[in-house]
């Protein structure tokens, strides 16, 4: 019978791995609840209307990406491609917004796009993210900037950069949209089918393909930033006041494109190195989405949120800079009884914090010993018949061989540097 295997692009994260995804989630949380955002939960399987009218219908994702199906009960539904759509449908189907003037919410979880697997990009791959919704002072777009590069910082990435832009907002997009289509139209032949086909449908999209053709005609176009609104400009220029002061270096990118249609006003990326990520080095990404509340049903409402994933932090991430496990105690049971000695001793030594394995069949010292070796112990602690008759335990230090008998009693107090 054949073996069967894990879906194309969709992988196993196996026990061996897990001490890195655990230190970059443990991480997130600890950074972003320091900032007083409280995590929200939200269904993987959603309405195929949320993303099409929250991401953008002309999107790559929509059109091209999305794990979308019809249900037994004739219902339209996806698997989400993203989180910001599904937190906001959250906040809006929930009234959350009634509660209290913002919110701040954070996610973690997994994402699906049926895209070609490469370097760091899976189809079923996991992200986080942050959204400060109900505050449009340029004091939050500053916040949200930070607390990512803070993040970044925190786990030790190194060869990192941040890049800032803003796409303006009502007053901006449409003027800016005319003068892409100008640019383009005169190139049209060109241009890819996907982007002729964006020419009509949106243009900023034709900014982000990666078709050489494409990108030596984007390369010349307009920049937005020569395009800002005064309001658009006043709020982009108070940002990077305020991330002056923070002391958060960045660089201003006005060829930045975002891959959805929600963003507004400030935009940003934490770039890695592209010999490390390969060409797609983005590692967070994220902006001000004014529109989106409103679009999905809801009072109008600012926003601004940002999302990484956590499969391309891990590439950058350095293993030296992990905290250690915690030891493994490993409990040998001699003689008769001696599993059933292992086990009392194990529920013991659990009850007082530490992280232990035991026997589970009483079987010679020597392989139980090339168990716990095997096991990685730090320690073993050996629970023979002439022991139990003293109340007492031989503590084994695995890495020099030396050993001591100690009282159970007085067990948890000699293991004190194995805790």
């Amino acid at each position: 019978m054949s073996v069967l295997r894990s879906v194309k692009g969709m992988h196993d994260v196996l026990p061996g791995d897990m001490a890195r995804w655990h230190f970059v989630e443990q991480t997130y949380r600890d950074t972003v609840e320091r900032y007083g955002y409280e995590e929200i939960r939200t269904p993987i399987l959603e309405p195929l209307e949320l993303f099409v009218r929250g991401i953008g219908e002309a999107t790559d994702i929509v059109e091209k990406e999305m794990y979308a199906f019809e249900d037994k009960g004739g219902d339209r539904l996806a698997l989400r491609p993203e989180g910001t759509a599904s937190t906001i449908r959250a906040y809006v189907q929930h009234n959350l917004q009634a509660l209290r003037p913002y919110h701040k919410l954070y996610y973690l979880g997994p994402m699906f796009r049926r895209e070609r697997p490469a370097k760091g990009r899976f189809r079923q791959f996991y992200q986080a993210g942050a959204e400060l919704v109900g505050v449009e002072e340029p004091t939050a777009d500053a916040e949200i900037v930070e607390m990512a590069v803070r993040f970044v910082e925190r786990l030790g990435l190194a060869r990192v950069s941040v890049h800032l832009s803003s796409l303006g907002d009502a007053g901006t997009r449409p003027i800016f949209r005319a003068a892409l289509r100008d640019h383009f139209a005169g190139v049209a032949g060109d241009l890819c089918e996907d982007c002729n086909r964006r020419l009509e449908t949106n243009p900023l999209r034709i900014l982000d393909c990666k078709v050489e053709a494409c990108r030596r005609h984007a390369d010349k176009a307009p920049l937005v930033l020569d395009y800002l609104s005064d309001q658009a400009r006043s709020h982009f220029e108070e940002t990077r006041r305020m991330l002056d002061r923070a002391e958060v270096a960045y660089v201003v990118d006005p060829t930045m494109v975002r891959g959805l249609d929600y963003y507004t006003r400030t935009i940003f990326e934490i770039k890695g190195a592209a010999d490390t990520l390969g060409a797609q080095a983005t590692i967070v990404g994220g902006g001000r989405y004014n529109d989106l509340v409103a679009g999905l049903g809801g009072v109008p409402t600012p926003a601004i949120g940002f999302s990484f994933g956590i499969e391309r932090v891990l590439m950058l991430l350095d293993d030296a800079l992990l905290p250690q496990p915690r030891p493994l105690v490993f409990v040998v049971g001699i003689g008769d009884g001696g599993s059933g000695r292992a086990q009392v001793v194990a529920r013991e030594l659990r009850a007082a914090s530490f992280r232990v394995e035991a026997s589970y069949a009483t079987a010679s010292l020597r392989s139980q010993l090339k168990r716990a070796d095997k096991y990685g112990a730090a320690v073993a602690v050996i629970a023979g018949q002439d022991e139990a008759g003293r109340q007492a335990v031989t503590v084994r230090e695995m890495k020099n061989g030396e050993q001591r008998e100690v009282p159970v009693a007085e067990l948890a107090a000699a293991l004190e540097d194995f805790r």
